[in-house]
């Protein structure tokens, strides 16, 4: 694991966050008055398999010099899966506790979870609140509910917490039989491979994701039927619209195998999917990732990030993605019957190409500083849309000196301004989806993307494994008057 984590203290941050709130206390003689714990989380790491409960403890220490009064409350209250113990009394919130000074009391916590109901969520978060006057601290109940491959880490070091699921030489194979759930990062070492069955469901906790580190391989094998699904783990309504559940799926450089995702949907991430390189940013290198027949959608940043690597999509949707939906900076790209489209209210273009990205490194006198790495981009985009809501437009180019931009679009529909010599048979007007704010981006019958594509791409399929007629339609979606989209996407 030399190699794995070489570079990993400036590459990848991932954010913890710690709940404080302090304000100005009443006493006259103002105190430090926080307290302190044994524990900051309480991690029930058992695999369920019939109704149980398991019961952890943790301290909750007053070191300071005179006495806290403290309220104590689940914060889930009598609907938390959760139950707790304070001083010998089981409930779920606690008034007028008093720990002497320089002190303890211990806090037991019982996780009520029946597997077998099908509702319960893989994750269970709660929290147990302690107040103090005007000060408010938390500690974190985490436990796992349905039965489920839980992949938990067990490496620490500075900036994340992994597991290796595939080591050197190692294949891991994900089959379909139950649900994965991914606590931190799920890693796959230095030419180890991971196959991923078709319908399987992957669900990745807060500040997680799947990293494929240098040399190693994913094989996602979905299906129009059953495609392959990463999400967050909160499977509540009310987070279809939290679009930063989990932080990404993350691709790094190869030399000896392509990366390949068929039939997946990426969804609720910071970032959907990010192919960059670490170390070697050579991009003469023939291998890539291919993304056929997938959704990227609603994700916090980017939907697609690539930087010095090369991408090939196929009947792909790239859209509501908060930021950018696609960007391409240092590589080759091919990108063919790809609808990116965002009616997100965001600011940046959709899809953006250039020829230069940032890399935070460490100076000799071990100090952070940027620095940009520049190499020649090439991206060809045909039978695509590329559309949505900025007036403005939704492409552009991002240059440096040193390297070349080279782009050309042929028989796609692009919202721009105006149009040059990169742009062969190209439209801008309205693509006519179903539905802009639904995300059915199936096309109307009245579309100017109907019988407007090139042929010769031998792609024969839509996104759905519909069939293309002779003259294919731009974008993901061949027209047919009923369409299952909705379904589709409602399902998944």
């Amino acid at each position: 694991m030399t190699r794995l984590f070489r570079h990993i203290g400036y590459l990848l941050c991932i954010p913890f966050c710690i709940l404080t709130l302090c304000t100005q206390c009443n006493r006259h003689n103002v105190l430090d008055e926080k307290l302190t714990f044994s524990s900051d989380t309480v991690l029930f790491d058992t695999v369920f398999t019939t109704v149980t409960t398991v019961t952890k403890n943790f301290r909750v220490i007053n070191p300071n010099d005179e006495a806290l009064t403290v309220d104590i409350r689940l914060a889930g209250g009598n609907q938390s899966y959760y139950n707790i113990n304070v001083d010998g009394q089981s409930g779920y919130e606690f008034h007028n506790v008093e720990i002497p000074a320089h002190d303890s009391l211990f806090v037991f916590v019982r996780a009520l979870i029946n597997p077998t109901n099908q509702n319960t969520p893989y994750l269970i978060a709660d929290s147990i609140l302690f107040s103090n006057d005007n000060i408010f601290q938390q500690v974190q109940l985490i436990a796992f509910g349905q039965d489920a491959h839980f992949i938990l880490p067990d490496h620490t070091n500075s900036s994340m917490r992994y597991k290796i699921i595939a080591h050197e030489h190692e294949v891991a194979h994900w089959t379909n039989d139950k649900p994965w759930v991914i606590y931190d990062w799920a890693v796959v070492d230095s030419l180890g491979q991971l196959i991923i069955d078709p319908g399987t469901q992957i669900y990745v906790h807060k500040a997680g994701g799947l990293w494929v580190f240098r040399d190693g391989n994913l094989q996602v094998n979905g299906t129009p039927e059953e495609p392959v699904r990463f999400s967050g783990d909160r499977l509540e309504s009310f987070y279809d619209t939290d679009y930063a559940q989990w932080n990404r799926i993350w691709i790094n450089e190869s030399s000896h195998q392509d990366n390949v995702i068929n039939n997946a949907i990426i969804t609720n991430a910071t970032i959907g999917l990010q192919c960059s390189a670490i170390t070697d940013y050579n991009t003469s290198r023939s291998n890539k990732t291919i993304v056929n027949n997938s959704i990227i959608h609603n994700n916090a940043d980017v939907g697609v990030l690539v930087r010095a690597a090369n991408l090939e999509m196929n009947n792909c949707q790239i859209s509501n993605n908060q930021n950018y939906s696609i960007v391409m900076q240092v590589g080759n790209f091919d990108l063919n019957h790809v609808t990116v489209a965002n009616y997100s209210g965001h600011t940046n273009p959709s899809a953006v190409v250039g020829n230069f990205f940032d890399v935070v490194t460490i100076n000799s006198n071990g100090e952070y500083e940027t620095v940009y790495m520049v190499g020649d981009a090439n991206l060809n985009c045909r039978n695509s849309i590329i559309y949505g809501n900025r007036s403005d437009g939704e492409f552009a180019t991002s240059t440096m000196d040193g390297a070349n931009v080279n782009y050309t679009f042929q028989n796609c529909i692009v919202r721009k301004t105006e149009f040059d010599d990169h742009f062969i048979q190209c439209i801008n007007k309205d693509p006519q989806f179903v539905g802009n704010y639904v995300q059915d981006y199936n096309l109307q019958e009245t579309s100017p993307a109907i019988d407007a594509g090139m042929t010769g791409l031998g792609i024969t399929t839509d996104l759905l494994g519909r069939m293309r007629n002779g003259v294919p339609d731009i974008g993901a979606f061949e027209y047919y008057p009923a369409t299952d989209m909705k379904k589709r996407l409602s399902t998944h």
